[in-house]
């Protein structure tokens, strides 16, 4: 796909590459087709993102391959710009999630993956699948503070659809 800072496009739905942080995270977050519902909604909104503190423009919703998103985390001059290009979305009766790589300007390279899926118990679960590494000097220098945030916005991405 044009514009992606990286090669290895859909990579979070199998064996993630080498050469990149891994990260994979699970959580049950409901129960029953009502709260799939709702959850698979919001999660193709943005609204996970939104809820984990970003502030979110979509250029398509619900999101669908070729979306841009494009996220902003931070105050002011320390304010982080975060484009992403959507390269996969699908949503059916039991699965619903998308996928969204990193465009220029993102301060990290790589991919990460939503995915909600209604299993035979009732139960809802999500999870996320991500590899990335530094894409800017800034996250070079400071990429240890890079992956605690990354792992505080993952769980905050996780807890973003419990059942309320």
């Amino acid at each position: 796909m044009d514009g992606l800072t990286y090669d290895e496009v859909g990579a979070t739905a199998g064996p993630m590459p080498p050469g990149y942080h891994h990260v994979r995270a699970h959580r049950v977050v409901g129960r029953g087709r009502e709260h799939f519902e709702r959850a698979a909604d919001l999660l193709l909104a943005g609204e996970v993102q939104r809820r984990a503190g970003a502030r979110v423009e979509l250029s398509d919703t619900p999101m669908r391959e070729g979306s841009r998103v494009t996220m902003r985390l931070g105050l002011g001059i320390l304010s982080f710009r975060i484009p992403c290009l959507v390269v996969w979305a699908d949503r059916s009766e039991t699965t619903a999630g998308f996928a969204y790589g990193t465009l220029p300007g993102h301060p990290e390279r790589g991919e990460e993956r939503f995915t909600l899926t209604m299993l035979p118990t009732g139960e809802v679960a999500f999870d996320i699948a991500a590899f990335s590494s530094p894409g800017r000097w800034f996250t070079r220098v400071g990429a240890p503070i890079g992956r605690v945030v990354q792992a505080r916005m993952t769980q905050r991405y996780l807890r973003a659809l419990d059942a309320r």
